[in-house]
């Protein structure tokens, strides 16, 4: 019995759960019973019993301790922090480092009050240490998964490197037996389960002069993750080029190709993948994309009540296109997935056309787009226009001739609804101008069009405030008014949760230009984007702008991350 074990007051504990109606005496005499049985700490014996969960006993067990409780399996664990002291003295101390908490280091213990291990912990890390209670099968857990993933990346990194192949003229058959090389198989594994672990939105594996660098993209921002010899860049891509049937021998034109892959935690995904030549060989990039993802609501998207409102009227029409703009990587197909769900029901025949279908819908029939073939969106949705649609979905309008049929559709009485590449909604209607479409047409069919972006949003567990500074204010053109609240401003102070960057998730800002019958005759008169704005803004349209301002004074998200993303001549 540790010492914790045994200066934690029992019989306390379990007449707290008792008296809060928790658990029933005969769950505390059964916890009680197990717990002479094999020793461990009675909240732990209660949770493995299955009669509360770690959430539900951790904030008892910080009043009734005085410790912080860390539930390590839901933890994300610094793991070169945790690496950095021995494994041997991690097991001996029961003591794991697993974050940072400003200038000090966070500490797992099964015995907070094991002052030999704090000092030791201290002198090793050269830091303050904060002692946080955990159980101890958690902590035998962690201390698995951190040192078994270092263990097993070594092993690999290793076993390559003895059998490494000089990039000069290697023949198509040596490529796929490297393909197939188990050590190889296993590093490109490890490096799609760490990914998707992580949650990695997309992969780049990146050949240097020297080394190959490995990136993933998280919450839209790059971070290195490993690097591996250059020698082994063939072999790598040869993997992927097989998981995705694309040509092995083919090195110096770009390929395009998709597989999926089961992670640990049993989930599949598809990946998009895409090679590109370069100087120093191929580059890979892969998009992650989970299959059983859930879908979004329009409730959650990120739209402020009166745009909400203003989106699901404009999707219950019984016409016209609706248009959602923004960068690759804005979260358009999100919001159009969120539209089709909300209008889905059995009484609406919708259908789509995807390149790839990203989401499986229920009631939907979706249709994959395959150029190879010759069935492009245009072709796609030629065909779809005579299976008597209610609703159509074009995953992006990328020509005149797609545009040209979708408007058509728009027109003869279907909802349309589909993406495009501008910066901003007033952007779309030039958009489409310059593909060639006729202004009348585009006046006559579009409802409206949605500009977005994607923010980085601060992580709630470090999550501080402080009031804003007018100056501050002013520089962003926050108007105050006498009576109004004090205006304050948050930031992430940094965690093991968000990997110390204080910024942990996404959320998304809109900007929706509903057609007017004002916005309709300037576009017919072939007027500026900008003096669509204006119009639009003058009638009432939040822009993105201010919408991620409005995040920010609520402590969604920073000002800094409204200017990176949404930088414009009014900052």
């Amino acid at each position: 019995m540790t010492i914790i074990a045994t200066k934690f007051r029992t019989a306390r504990l379990g007449e707290q759960l008792t008296s809060d109606g928790l658990i029933t005496a005969d769950q505390l005499s059964e916890a009680l019973e197990f717990q002479n049985k094999t020793g461990i700490m009675l909240g732990e014996a209660i949770i493995v019993l299955g009669h509360l969960s770690t959430a539900q006993l951790g904030p008892y067990l910080e009043r009734m301790t005085g410790f912080p409780f860390v539930d390590l399996a839901n933890t994300v664990i610094d793991d070169a922090l945790a690496r950095s002291i021995p494994e041997s003295l991690a097991r001996g101390r029961q003591a794991l480092p697993y974050g940072y908490c400003g200038e000090s280091v966070q500490v797992a213990m099964v015995d907070p009050l094991d002052l030999k291990a704090v000092d030791e912990l201290r002198a090793r890390l050269n830091r303050r240490i904060v002692p946080c209670l955990t159980f101890a099968a958690d902590l035998v857990d962690a201390i698995n998964r951190v040192h078994d993933g270092k263990r097993k990346a070594q092993s690999v990194l290793d076993e390559i490197e003895s059998s490494s192949v000089s990039e000069p003229e290697i023949s198509v058959d040596e490529l796929v037996g490297m393909a197939d090389d188990a050590p190889i198989v296993r590093l490109v594994n490890s490096i799609l389960h760490s990914a998707i672990s992580s949650g990695a939105s997309d992969i780049h594996i990146e050949p240097q002069e020297h080394v190959v660098r490995v990136r993933f993209r998280q919450d839209g921002i790059l971070y290195d993750q490993m690097s591996f010899p250059r020698g082994h860049l063939p072999a790598v891509v040869s993997r992927l080029k097989v998981v995705a049937q694309l040509d092995i021998a083919e090195r110096r034109r770009p390929q395009d190709g998709r597989f999926s892959f089961r992670h640990e935690n049993g989930a599949m995904y598809d990946l998009r993948l895409s090679l590109m030549p370069l100087i120093y060989g191929e580059k890979a990039v892969m998009r992650v994309l989970e299959k059983s993802n859930t879908l979004a609501t329009s409730e959650r998207l990120g739209f402020f009540p009166e745009q909400r409102e203003v989106f699901e009227n404009c999707i219950e029409r019984p016409n016209g296109i609706i248009l959602v703009t923004g960068p690759t990587g804005s979260g358009k197909s999100t919001t159009l997935y969120a539209a089709l769900n909300r209008i889905n029901d059995a009484s609406r025949n919708i259908n789509t056309v995807e390149d790839p279908v990203e989401y499986n819908l229920a009631g939907v029939n979706q249709v994959q787009v395959h150029h190879s073939i010759g069935m492009t969106f245009a072709a796609s949705l030629r065909a779809l226009v005579r299976q008597d649609p209610d609703v159509i979905m074009v995953g992006e309008i990328r020509d005149r001739e797609t545009a040209e049929i979708a408007i058509q559709a728009a027109l003869t009485g279907h909802l349309v609804l589909s993406t495009l590449h501008t910066n901003d909604a007033p952007g779309a209607l030039i958009r489409l101008q310059n593909m060639g479409v006729e202004p009348f047409l585009i006046s006559s069919a579009v409802i409206a069009v949605v500009g977005q972006r994607l923010l980085r949003t601060i992580c709630p567990s470090c999550k501080e405030t402080e009031p804003a500074l007018d100056a501050m204010l002013d520089v962003f053109g926050i108007k105050r008014h006498p009576g109004d609240p004090p205006a304050v401003m948050a930031s992430g102070a940094g965690c093991s949760k968000c990997g110390g960057r204080g910024m942990r998730g996404r959320t998304a800002v809109y900007e929706i230009m509903q057609m007017s019958d004002k916005l309709r005759e300037m576009t017919l008169k072939r007027e500026s984007g900008s003096a669509l704005r204006a119009t639009a803004v003058s009638e009432g349209m939040l822009t993105m702008r201010d919408a991620g301002l409005r995040k920010a004074l609520e402590g969604v998200t920073t000002l800094e991350e409204v200017t990176r993303m949404l930088f414009t001549d009014d900052f």
